[in-house]
């Protein structure tokens, strides 16, 4: 079985959690501290506040940016259900915009409409699959509206917008360290912002409140990573680079190799560079397609297929997302991953072809 992910680990891994254990400081510390600065410095940011996971990232996020009870925070239907619950975890309700057919990411035109035409207090956007979304939009968009800017960067660890680093262009940015993402710590997020204040607020809310003195000034949650985990992550950031250029390799090989079919493969701007969290084609006949896979021994995975203003706990949020819903009936994600070898990818294809014919 060609599997949809395959985390990659090894003896670099292995050691530097070996050290850990062998210092007996296995919860928060030097290890967290030290892969805070890391991966703020690869993404060209100051500051980094380590989390238990992505979804705790974007919840202590919108609470460091101020995102309380009455709020409303403009986001996309079309993502993993965890960014609309940071949303209501943090007491506020997402009103969502439609998203580009093409590019799956919030549709900048269809965000501004609604912004225009109901009060909203942040926009939430997603760089969905690894492709970065439309920046210059949204900020100017954040700009204009004078509402702070969050971005869910879970599945775009060194994607660059117009050369710069996802995580650098928001008030706020939130990664996930999950097994299936780009690099991986076990369970894990992290924080990214250039300002203080939000860093601060970010590090007291993942620790209880905790204040320098060691009083609980606010309320709080125990959100915080260990030094176990950050020792996988610092180990994993060291190979990031590699990591993202074999996703990009075999996001090549497979876009080769189904030219002329009819699907339709993930696209690239030429401003933008994707990192492949996902590579994601569309087609409409997802489950006749999906069964095919399977019966040669390929896995592939439908992310989502459904969105998030149709699942039970969004029924009451309003929506008018057509393209999101399309997609949603006809996206199928391919094994992109590092540890998909050039046959592998060739075997996909010659599948799809045969499927195809």
């Amino acid at each position: 079985m060609i599997p949809i992910a395959s985390p990659e680990l090894g003896k670099r891994e292995v050691d530097r959690v070996s050290s850990v254990i062998e210092s007996g400081m296995l919860a928060d510390g030097d290890e967290v501290r030290a892969f805070e600065r890391e991966f703020a410095d690869y993404c060209g940011v100051e500051r980094g506040v380590a989390t238990a996971n992505g979804t705790a990232a974007l919840h202590a996020a919108l609470e460091a940016v101020g995102i309380g009870a009455g709020d409303r925070v403009l986001t996309t239907p079309f993502s993993f259900v965890a960014t609309a619950n940071a949303i209501r975890h943090a007491g506020a309700e997402p009103l969502f915009a439609d998203i580009d057919p093409i590019t799956y990411n919030l549709d900048p035109g269809a965000a501004r409409e609604i912004a225009e035409s109901k009060a909203i207090d942040a926009i939430l956007v997603v760089h969905l699959y690894g492709l970065p979304a439309e920046m210059d939009a949204f900020v100017d968009l954040a700009d204009d509206l004078e509402v702070p800017l969050i971005e869910d960067c879970a599945q775009a660890h060194g994607a660059t917008y117009r050369g710069d680093r996802v995580g650098s262009f928001g008030d706020a940015a939130c990664f996930s360290f999950y097994p299936t993402k780009n690099m991986t710590t076990g369970e894990g997020g992290i924080v990214l912002t250039d300002r203080r204040e939000v860093a601060d607020r970010a590090g007291q809310y993942v620790d209880h409140g905790r204040t320098d003195d060691g009083t609980h000034a606010t309320l709080g949650h125990n959100f915080r990573l260990t030094n176990l985990a950050a020792a996988i992550g610092r180990a994993q950031l060291e190979r990031l680079p590699r990591f993202v250029e074999r996703r990009r390799e075999n996001a090549t090989r497979l876009s080769d190799g189904l030219a002329g079919t009819d699907l339709s493969p993930p696209t690239e701007p030429s401003h933008a560079r994707h990192v492949y969290h996902q590579y994601t084609v569309r087609s409409p006949d997802r489950r006749a397609l999906r069964d095919h896979l399977a019966a040669h021994d390929i896995g592939a995975g439908v992310y989502y297929s459904t969105p998030i203003h149709e699942e039970p706990a969004y029924g009451d949020v309003s929506h008018d997302a057509p393209a999101a819903e399309r997609a949603a009936a006809e996206v199928l994600s391919l094994p992109v991953h590092p540890n998909v070898s050039p046959d592998e990818i060739d075997r996909i294809t010659e599948v799809i072809a045969d499927y195809a014919a």
